[in-house]
């Protein structure tokens, strides 16, 4: 007598996030690129953490008998500014605004982008057309008119430009977020999902957020690029970080009347703005190239 087993078929198709986390660590070693940005940043973020033990002076310190002395000079090794500040522990604490600037408006950004993106990726209708609808509008304003606009009301400070920047990037993350959830929505382990009754909120965590992963961790990188390079402006132009902190921004700001007596002052905290920006690209471009095109199987 044959005794027959019944099986349950179920389906074997299932989302998968980003790809093995070994995998994506050999591919992404292989970038020399990458791993070169990845270090400059780790030097600068270690620079930012430990700023007040490397300092050789307050930041704020004026000394009126060592008024723009050039890089080199005995104690003070990339010279002094117009109020006899040093410029290295400046550049030290402009690097720890910079990079909280880059945390702010890169987590505001990412966090609006997320929620709106998932939602009118996913629930479509009226909700799509309402989130896309705003979006656009935001999208058809020069970004940076509005962040200086928005800045401009709620006040000079960090904070409050870090929100501007909130709201002028948030298009772009909402787009590309919304964009990966179209790609996957109808996929056939969703709709297995949904015809099981599973609740949708349940569906957008373990089957659509996994795979908006990966394109958004590239995205964040050169995203946090871009913040630091507007705040930048923004404090350049007087509504950003105020006096006296130190901010890259507002050290090339406070530059131009001394351009021609002391270029050192210019060319110093740029150089860290674009550095800090050609590693954060190259970086999202290392973590691009590891993970591939190919997120769901």
């Amino acid at each position: 007598m044959t005794q027959t087993t019944q099986s349950t078929v179920r389906p074997t198709t299932r989302p998968v996030g980003p790809p093995k986390r070994a995998g994506f660590l050999r591919r992404l070693a292989q970038q020399k690129l990458a791993i070169a940005g990845l270090i400059t940043l780790a030097v600068v973020i270690l620079a930012a953490l430990f700023g007040n033990l490397l300092s050789p002076y307050n930041p704020d310190a004026t000394s009126l008998s060592a008024v723009l002395l050039p890089p080199g000079s005995p104690g003070y090794l990339l010279g002094t500014d117009e109020l006899g500040r040093d410029l290295l522990s400046r550049l030290i604490s402009g690097t720890q605004v910079s990079l909280m600037a880059a945390l702010q408006g890169t987590s505001l950004t990412v966090a609006i982008g997320v929620t709106l993106g998932l939602a009118a990726g996913f629930f479509r209708g009226w909700v799509e057309k309402i989130i896309m609808f705003v979006t656009d509008v935001l999208m058809s304003f020069p970004g940076i008119l509005l962040a200086i606009a928005i800045a401009g009301i709620l006040g000079p400070s960090l904070s409050n430009a870090m929100i501007a920047l909130g709201v002028v990037l948030a298009p772009g993350a909402i787009r590309l977020v919304r964009g990966s959830v179209l790609g996957v929505r109808e996929e056939t382990y969703v709709e297995a999902a949904r015809s099981i009754g599973t609740p949708s909120g349940q569906i957008l965590v373990r089957h659509i957020l996994p795979n908006v992963v990966p394109p958004l961790i590239v995205y964040i990188a050169i995203l946090a690029g871009q913040v630091m390079l507007i705040e930048a402006g923004l404090s350049f132009i007087g509504v950003g970080v105020q006096p006296p902190q130190a901010s890259w921004g507002a050290m090339l700001s406070s530059s131009f009347a001394y351009i021609d007596r002391a270029p050192w002052l210019a060319v110093f905290p740029g150089l860290m703005i674009a550095i800090c920006v050609f590693a954060l690209n190259l970086l999202g471009d290392g973590i691009r190239d590891s993970i591939g095109k190919k997120v769901t199987r």
